[in-house]
């Protein structure tokens, strides 16, 4: 069996933000894991046209996020939290994922998504999180149990290296990262039918 291609997009269109760097880091323990991965940071993000759905035409770029996208076992979703509710950049992104509707396996099914959510405080992380995963459920996937909102004022978070630098949000990267893992091993074994000899 192949390695297991993990796709994390998110952030800001500020480079470095504090969400792509946790989208980052997840990525990199499902690297440590066995995963071969690929970061849509903010700033490809940004350079995505609105998505427009009585526009068939696609750029470059939409064409390959939606084509990784397409061949993914599992993702890695970021977005700070806007008013309580996820980022503009994020939301085209998903919008554009409406291209998935006619494949055999439709946008997300079969997938584990792991989800973060950073905020300037602690009210914006929990509802931008829990719409964040209804939009997923929307989409056929499967989000983790583990998810993580980060408050970016509750103290420093990364070193000049953007390495997380506070334990437990470490060991929540790291839970998670072990559940996208764990789940996409379910999702790709051996379909064995109920009842079957």
């Amino acid at each position: 069996m192949t390695r297991p291609f993990i796709i994390g997009f998110g952030g800001t269109t500020r480079a470095g933000s504090s969400s792509e760097k946790l989208v980052r880091a997840v990525l990199t323990a499902c690297e440590n894991e066995g995963a071969q991965t690929r970061l849509f940071d903010g700033a490809f993000l940004a350079r995505l046209p609105h998505y427009a759905p009585e526009k068939p035409e696609r750029t470059v770029e939409q064409r390959e996020f939606v084509e990784a996208v397409r061949q993914c076992n599992g993702l890695v979703i970021g977005t700070p939290a806007y008013h309580g509710g996820i980022s503009g950049l994020v939301k085209n992104a998903l919008d554009l994922l409406e291209d998935l509707r006619g494949d055999p396996r439709v946008y997300f099914d079969d997938c584990p998504v792991g989800l973060v959510v950073s905020a300037a405080g602690w009210q914006g992380t929990g509802i931008t999180l829990s719409a964040l995963r209804d939009m997923v459920h929307a989409m056929r996937g499967w989000p983790t149990p583990i998810g993580i909102s980060v408050n970016t004022l509750a103290g420093p978070l990364f070193d000049a290296s953007g390495a997380i630098t506070e334990p437990q949000l470490d060991a929540t990267i790291a839970g998670q990262a072990s559940q996208i893992m764990r789940f996409t091993s379910a999702f790709r074994g051996p379909q064995v039918l109920k009842g079957a000899a």
